[in-house]
């Protein structure tokens, strides 16, 4: 059954992929809901007994010292709702939008944050009917989490602002009736307890994490293919030069590449043709593989903020305690996202820089540009160009967003993140490194094609075949800008990852 259990405790970021991008449905444990009740019967309890919590029965921010009277506090939850739906820019796409549902009540099911369970079967609800909130992408300074964009989202389950529903934006009211949900009238913590975290950065961060895995694998497997295609020297990846420097991701790598290139009759051994590769070749252990113990250090800050509780305050049933804490601010986001950022883009650094050793005649035995009658045709030429730009323009990407902070709330919250910031533009990295490993594996499967018919290594075989099934060979010049997509579409959806994994085995991240 393609459906995802939630009880706060045990996603995956595979399983916020199958919601997010394939459409499963998602249902809340047993266990979960007996906590979440549980949490919201001590809110109830502290209501009626006129106590004083911040976020229940005060104001929020700067106005934590203002008590809210007793028949107000329902429109106090409303007013947060939509005096903080101010966010601006494109919007979200509708994969983040469903990860950040399904990470705001997968943080609610935890039972810490006292929402009524009608509330967060709604939310749920939504998901399962393909009831999308219209969210913009900017507005977000990542502490007291994603206020503005969640405001978005829970401005849907009130029946107010824009919706998608089936694919179709109208407004949110209409989305929720064709869908047969009913709206929520917010009570006392709900609103806060919705919008106060940080599910919009961790939702971008966990579609980034996932892809970037895959590209870190697909950036093995182009690389490989390029040091096949120049004749490269294995010699270098030997296991004890990985042993004496055991650097996790390096020793992966060289091992990836290994498999990858096993049978190949294309490569070569120290001395055979050359003593030594250029850093581009001879170091992909230690380039690629720096950049997969960063991913996998921002695997792991993920991994664990997917199953956190970060809202405020939070309710201790178990000691009928009500605690204001700092959950809710996302600096381990921000700093895994800018580094994640700054792993993914090296891996395009080097992927252009083995381009232009393919297509740069004075480095190799190849023809120019690697087309035929140079001068009439030009060839790859600019796809090295491209590829130069995209890596350009990370380096701007790259600058880390969690080194700002610009004090809010008349100064209560006087240090912010910038994670959604960091999230936003990791993802804008991940893309342009997606082009430029596509155009690496579109130039590597033209050196091959002027190879001839040799033995190629066992994982770059199924690459070639693969590229070929969909791209045929430059003899002449042709429009190239088609053909940069469908490889790049290649290297994103994982096929090319798939098809090489389903000959030689997993490979390592």
């Amino acid at each position: 059954m393609n459906e995802i259990i939630i009880d706060g405790n045990s996603l995956t970021i595979e399983d916020v992929i199958m919601v997010a991008r394939n459409g499963y449905k998602v249902k809340i444990s047993e266990e979960a809901e007996k906590k979440v009740v549980k949490a919201r019967n001590l809110v109830d309890k502290f209501v009626k007994e006129g106590r004083v919590e911040y976020g229940i029965t005060t104001g929020f921010g700067k106005f934590a010292d203002v008590v809210i009277s007793k028949e107000n506090t329902k429109q106090l939850q409303k007013n947060l709702i939509m005096s903080h739906a101010c966010g601006v820019g494109d919007e979200l796409p509708h994969e983040v939008v469903r990860a950040a549902m399904l990470l705001r009540a997968n943080a609610l099911a935890k039972g810490y944050s006292g929402i009524r369970l009608s509330t967060l079967k709604t939310l749920i609800d939504m998901l399962n009917k393909d009831v999308c909130p219209v969210i913009y992408e900017k507005g977000s300074l990542g502490a007291s989490g994603d206020l503005a964009p969640l405001a978005h989202m829970v401005l849907t389950m009130l029946g107010e602002g824009e919706a998608y529903y089936n694919g179709k934006r109208m407004p949110s009211i209409d989305a929720m009736k064709a869908a047969k949900i009913d709206t929520v009238e917010l009570v006392e913590k709900e609103g806060l307890a919705l919008i106060n975290g940080t599910p919009i950065m961790t939702a971008i961060a966990s579609l980034a994490v996932y892809d970037a895995v895959n590209l870190s694998k697909a950036a093995d497997i182009t690389g490989s293919m390029t040091v096949e295609a120049l004749r490269g020297i294995t010699d270098a990846y030997y296991y004890r030069v990985n042993e004496v420097r055991p650097q996790v991701g390096q020793m992966a790598c060289a091992k990836n590449l290994l498999r990858i290139l096993k049978g190949s009759s294309l490569t070569t051994k120290q001395g055979e043709l050359r003593v030594q590769d250029a850093y581009t070749l001879r170091c992909i252990p230690q380039i690629h593989g720096a950049s997969k113990d960063a991913i996998n250090y921002a695997k792991n800050v993920v991994e664990i903020e997917i199953n956190s509780a970060t809202d405020n305050p939070l309710i201790f049933e178990d000691e009928e305690k009500v605690i204001s804490g700092g959950n809710f601010h996302g600096q381990p986001i921000a700093l895994a996202m800018d580094f994640l950022g700054i792993a993914v883009a090296e891996l395009a650094d080097v992927s252009e820089r083995r381009i232009e050793r393919l297509v740069n005649y004075q480095l190799n035995d190849l023809p120019p540009f690697l087309t035929k009658e140079g001068g009439l045709n030009s060839g790859f030429m600019i796809t090295q160009y491209v590829a130069a730009s995209l890596v350009s323009e990370n380096k701007v990407l790259a600058h880390p967003a969690s080194v700002d902070s610009i004090p809010s709330s008349a100064n209560q919250e006087d240090h912010v993140s910038m994670g959604t910031i960091a999230a936003r533009k990791c993802r804008d990295i991940i893309y342009n490194v997606t082009r430029v490993l596509g155009i690496e594996y579109l130039a590597d499967s033209q050196a091959l094609y002027f190879r001839g018919n040799v033995k190629l290594g066992e994982g770059t075989e199924k690459a070639y075949e693969l590229i070929r099934s969909e791209i045929k060979p430059f003899d002449e010049d042709r429009i190239m800008y088609p053909e940069i997509n469908k490889a790049s579409d290649l290297v994103s959806s994982g096929k090319l990852v798939k098809v090489v994994e389903d000959k030689i085995g997993e490979l390592n991240n």
